[in-house]
């Protein structure tokens, strides 16, 4: 592509400049996924950049370029958070005044981040496209100079630098690089650079499902304006792709992926496991469509590239990323099931379940007659053993439903399984811990016998030392001697919670 000053993009990449600014990044193999995948997987590690994202390469040569009146001006800039943190920190070093509109949904770790480059943090709207709006009204009004986030080529050929440090990191051909998609920045510049050297090399476009901006617009042949967009992957959440980057992709790209929460969490689990980083659902998204894409081509002894592109992650977010990770990568099944409300039915169940871990555990009393347990099983094998298992609980006649991809069901019914149980009588509470160790949960159930009936029971695996267990049982007043006794022998610390006021106001 040559831009309207004659000069070529790759001529751009050639003389960006970034290295005041940004570092070059390693492309690290990553030893166990790629032993797990059977392919040679390499990560490059863009996370390591002093604003933890590749944003700072385009900010960087973006603002280096500027004339001094327009570094006089000011600038102004829309920003998801690593945009931000790449131009309030070129702004820091080239003396340049910098506000930043960011959307009122933007993680704090990004926001507080750009204040500490001296940057003005303004927070507008609540996606995107409202923040970039005001952006570019503040430029009007204030004659200040807007610095795009990716539809500038300045800014797409600062991205495209990783793909020339890729080549000279991997001489070696590389069979497909896997580019994480939001305004498309990225997505041009190293796709262009690595076509150009390399016209055999694929490059793949990757994005949440819930933001499939370029996919849409790849598919119709022309930008498409989405509705709405999730915010998940807020890095890379925008609902219209740039002109000018999907004119320079348009050409380059030969496929696009679209990939989910699940398994983008379990890609962010991936790449801890492989480098101890914990990288931004955006950051993960990259990796997550390389793994999509091996899996459907099965695809064995190929060199893969993806680029880790943000680690800005809220600590608060990692909850939900752990909860779905194992859902992502085929290592938990949920499980609805119906069981018979008598003593001993929760022992048997296990016993159906077989070796298997049980990560959660979930159930309250509703009648005499029938138990609903919302259930979360392990498991090791993926999709097949997940119909191993299912076809186990058929063959024992367990009534159930798969749960697992059920997106009510993971966000909110596992959290929401118990309230007052009406006629029940002679329930006591007790709050158990016991060692995390394979056959703990059954260990207690055993030992129990058949003697009380559980009323409620709530478990779930949190990957700690320790396993906590909430249980209602029915124990009639002259059997409370015999229980206490049953207490003693198990060997589990305990506490009673009967006049717990939690359990009074919203479980009694």
């Amino acid at each position: 592509m040559t831009t309207s000053s004659g000069k070529s993009l790759i001529e751009r990449i050639l003389t960006a400049r970034v290295y005041d600014a940004a570092i070059e990044t390693p492309l690290d193999k990553a030893k166990n996924l790629s032993s797990r995948l059977n392919n040679n997987i390499f990560l490059k590690r863009e996370d390591l950049q002093p604003v933890f994202s590749f944003k700072i390469r385009g900010a960087f040569n973006r603002m280096f370029q500027l004339t001094e009146p327009e570094r006089a001006r000011g600038v102004v800039a829309a920003s998801a958070g690593n945009h931000a943190q790449g131009v309030a920190l070129s702004g820091k070093q080239l003396g340049i005044r910098t506000t930043i509109v960011m959307p009122k949904t933007t993680p704090d770790i990004k926001v507080n981040a750009v204040k500490s480059f001296g940057g003005n943090a303004v927070l507008h709207g609540n996606n995107f496209d409202e923040a970039y709006a005001y952006a570019r009204q503040l430029e009007r009004e204030e004659g200040m100079t807007f610095a795009h986030p990716f539809d500038d080529l300045d800014v797409i050929a600062g991205q495209g630098t990783i793909a020339m440090e890729v080549l000279r990191q991997h001489q070696d051909p590389i069979d497909a690089i896997f580019i994480t998609v939001g305004g498309g920045g990225l997505l041009a510049g190293v796709g262009s650079y690595i076509k150009y050297l390399y016209p055999n090399t694929k490059i793949i476009a990757v994005e949440h499902e819930e933001a499939p901006t370029f996919h849409d617009a790849f598919k119709a042949g022309k930008r498409v304006q989405l509705a709405q967009v999730g915010t998940f992957a807020d890095g890379a959440a925008v609902k219209l792709i740039g002109e000018q980057t999907f004119d320079i992709a348009s050409k380059i790209v030969d496929e696009t992926i679209l990939v989910n929460t699940d398994e983008t969490c379990a890609a962010i689990k991936d790449v801890f496991e492989d480098t101890r980083t914990l990288l931004e659902p955006a950051g993960a998204l990259g990796l997550a469509g390389l793994k999509k894409y091996v899996e459907h081509y099965g695809l064995q002894g190929k060199n893969l590239v993806t680029i880790t592109s943000g680690a800005n992650i809220n600590f608060d977010r990692l909850r939900h990323v752990a909860e779905r990770a194992e859902l992502g990568e085929g290592r938990e099944i949920l499980l609805a099931v119906t069981i018979p409300e008598q003593p001993g039915s929760f022992r048997q169940f296990c016993h159906a379940i077989g070796n298997r871990s049980i990560s959660e555990f979930n159930y309250r009393y509703a009648n005499q007659r029938e138990a609903q347990v919302f259930a979360g099983v392990k498991i090791s094998g993926g999709k097949a053993e997940r119909e191993i298992l299912l076809n186990e609980l058929r063959a024992q006649h367990y009534s159930f439903v798969d749960m697992s991809d059920n997106e009510v069901a993971k966000i909110h019914l596992r959290y929401m399984v118990g309230g007052h149980a009406q006629g029940i009588e002679n329930e006591v509470l007790y709050r158990f811990m016991f060692p995390e160790r394979p056959g703990a949960l059954l260990h207690f159930l055993t030992s129990m016998g058949g003697n009380w009936n559980i009323s409620l029971f709530h478990y779930r695996n949190h990957g700690s030392d320790y396993g906590r267990v909430l249980v209602g049982i029915q124990v009639p007043p002259n059997e409370r001697a015999e229980f206490q006794k049953f207490l003693e022998n198990l060997g589990y610390e305990y506490w009673e919670e009967t006049q717990n006021p939690a359990y009074q106001r919203f479980l009694g």
